[in-house]
């Protein structure tokens, strides 16, 4: 009976235990973790079908689960830093605990495990683009006149224009992209604003990226542009545009918003305007406390 009970405890006990698990989403990952002999799977589609398994079951059994996404390349710098052999699972599991706190990770929540993986990996790029964006803002410096830093002035008026996007939108679901154009690197992040009951609802890790990378275009005079989609039902959806410039935004008018949005970027032709959607003149957001001029 004592048996009995200390099993059913230590089954509690392992219910109380959260797991992570580190996922290889791509075939060339895949086929850099086998060269190590400890890693059995020898085909990705086989493996995904096995990991989704494991998942299922975890949550049947009350088990929490995180996903992370497992860089092979980084995973063999870890070792080597921490003296550690790469062909031993025991190293696999300290390397995805450790950087599941600090990496991009996701609940399991019983999704199809490609939905999962799709949305780990737009964490991945969320957070890579903003690190970048972050580094890009940190190497510009003092201003060589008034010493202000240029990067935290640019992020304090990205803020405020974003603030005033959100405040001059009509009601509905908004949906934001800013772009800022190379080199070397092109830079994209997406914010989405919701109304509630407490006021417009927003994710802050995309609030921060989105105000960061707006930042960057703002500071570099880069070419970019941030586009505003607001939808609301029983009505045809509102699209406003404006240019980046390093003073602000510059509105883009009715037309402008057509020609951007029905031009293919690469080709230059035309492309079929969407049905039920309004390309709107877009509201001046001339900031009333722009800062330092940095041109002085």
């Amino acid at each position: 009976m004592a048996y009995t009970d200390h099993r059913t405890l230590r089954r509690a006990l392992r219910r109380e235990i959260a797991g992570t698990i580190g996922v290889l989403t791509d075939e060339h990952d895949f086929r850099a973790m086998r060269r190590h002999d400890s890693f059995v799977f020898d085909d990705h589609a086989t493996y995904l079908k096995h990991v989704e398994a494991v998942l299922r079951t975890r949550a049947l059994q009350g088990s929490h689960t995180t996903v992370a996404l497992f860089d092979p390349e980084e995973y063999v710098h870890w070792c080597a830093h921490h003296g550690l052999d790469p062909d031993n699972p025991v190293s696999r599991t300290r390397f995805t605990a450790e950087h599941a706190a600090t990496g991009p990770a996701v609940p399991y929540d019983g999704r199809p495990l490609t939905d999962l993986m799709n949305t780990l990996v737009d964490e991945a790029v969320r957070r890579a683009t903003w690190e970048y964006a972050t580094t890009l803002l940190a190497r510009l410096g003092l201003c060589a006149s008034c010493g202000e830093d240029l990067g935290h002035a640019a992020f304090a008026r990205a803020s405020r224009l974003v603030s005033r996007i959100l405040d001059s939108a009509p009601p509905g679901h908004r949906h934001l992209v800013v772009s800022v154009s190379g080199p070397p690197e092109s830079l994209v992040a997406v914010l989405h604003a919701d109304d509630t009951d407490d006021g417009v609802h927003i994710d802050e890790a995309e609030a921060l990226e989105f105000t960061t990378v707006l930042a960057v275009g703002l500071a570099t005079s880069g070419p970019g542009g941030l586009v505003m989609r607001t939808s609301t039902p029983g009505a045809p959806d509102r699209i406003h545009g404006w240019r980046i410039r390093s003073n602000g935004l510059l509105p883009l008018t009715a037309g402008e918003v057509f020609d951007a949005y029905c031009t293919d970027t690469e080709t230059g032709e035309i492309i079929p305007p969407e049905s039920n959607v309004d390309y709107c003149a877009s509201p001046d957001l001339t900031d009333t406390d722009p800062g330092p001029d940095h041109h002085h």
